[in-house]
């Protein structure tokens, strides 16, 4: 097998000036700027001297820390190579700048009383203050990755969630509508066992509903204009079933027909006002449903009859234990369901949802 091909060197200069930044730059020029400052008393020679001097080795730290950054370091930590690379550097450059004033005469260098104190104090600063201002870069790009690890995290786990939130919307949808379909389908049958003269109409309106409605099942971008919508189609379809016993009305604030809603959710309410509220009672009854925003910004819909009332529908089935499952993972905790009992006969259910719900 072969190996893997080397980084090229213009891929390294490239790296390698990409890690001189701005801030780093600036951070050089302040500390040799006030480095200089404070050795300044001892030496002799001008402060622009002595400044140049301090330029310099400040610089070749830069670089040292810099380089090393980029060393594919096997078995040391990249933060120690940086450290011992800022330590070595420091009177390496020293020694380097004061080389350069002797013209490399390094007899003469250390003969001098003078330059030797001066080696020693500006090599001395250079490895105390390379030394703590390069840990103090490293300690702030390790928080920062640490944070940017934590965002990361955060940013995978949102869509981990948002993925268990689908596949839980698409499984309790799934539950809803054969439930739907099938309650509609046994009507029509018993009409058509009884011979009643409605059968043919109720199965032309059941086909057109059904050719609406069925775009609409898995639909995740409902809104509440097409529930409201879809309502209404299968109260008429039930109105066309006993036209003698049960009467409606829909209605919902224009302002929330754009609304994003999961479809069938409030459809599951009306199915359980005609046939636990309003088919167990001879004389039937009316149902009403609608929708509001509240004061607080808060949306309030519900499904009122004069059926039965709670005695008959206390216990919750599958679809009511659907409902609020499907309402709180579409809109959260905050969204509830109420069931209340209407005066003098009769059942009001609401469903309760929070500020900002399907924005």
């Amino acid at each position: 097998m072969s190996s893997p091909a080397a980084p090229s060197s213009t891929s390294l200069l490239a790296r390698w000036a990409a890690a001189l930044t701005v801030r780093r730059i600036a951070t050089v020029l302040l500390l040799s700027g006030l480095g200089a400052a404070l050795l300044n008393p001892i030496f002799v020679t001008p402060f622009p001297v002595v400044l140049g001097r301090t330029l310099f080795v400040g610089a070749m730290l830069l670089l040292a820390f810099a380089g090393a950054e980029l060393w594919p370091s096997r078995w040391l930590p990249r933060w120690l190579v940086q450290v011992l690379a800022v330590a070595l550097v420091a009177p390496f450059a020293t020694f380097l700048v004061y080389l350069f004033t002797v013209d490399g005469d390094v007899a003469q260098l250390f003969s001098h009383e003078g330059r030797v104190t001066g080696f020693a104090a500006i090599s001395a600063t250079a490895l105390v203050v390379g030394i703590v201002v390069a840990l103090g870069a490293l300690y702030r790009a390790r928080d920062a990755q640490a944070r940017a690890a934590d965002l990361q995290f955060a940013l995978e786990r949102s869509t981990l969630e948002r993925t268990a939130l689908d596949a839980r919307l698409s499984l309790l949808q799934a539950q809803i509508e054969p439930h739907f379909l099938f309650n509609t389908l046994a009507n029509v049958q018993a009409l058509v066992e009884s011979g009643s003269e409605r059968a043919a109409p109720v199965l032309r309106h059941l086909i057109a509903y059904l050719r609406a409605a069925m775009p609409r099942l898995s639909d995740a971008d409902a809104t509440l204009a097409a529930e409201f919508d879809l309502v209404r189609a299968y109260l008429e379809l039930m109105h066309l079933r006993m036209p003698d016993r049960m009467t409606f009305d829909v209605t919902l604030a224009p302002e929330l027909r754009g609304l994003r809603f999961p479809t069938m959710a409030l459809l599951t309410l009306v199915e359980n006002a005609v046939h636990h509220g309003i088919d167990p009672i001879e004389e039937g009854g009316r149902i009403e449903v609608g929708g509001r925003r509240d004061g607080d910004g808060g949306v309030r819909l519900w499904v009122a009859d004069t059926g039965v009332g709670m005695a008959e529908t206390a216990a919750p089935g599958t679809g009511l234990t659907n409902l609020r499952a499907r309402l709180q993972a579409f809109y959260g905790s905050a969204a509830r369901l109420e069931l209340n009992e209407v005066a003098p006969h009769g059942l009001r259910a609401e469903i309760v949802l929070p500020s900002g719900a399907g924005a």
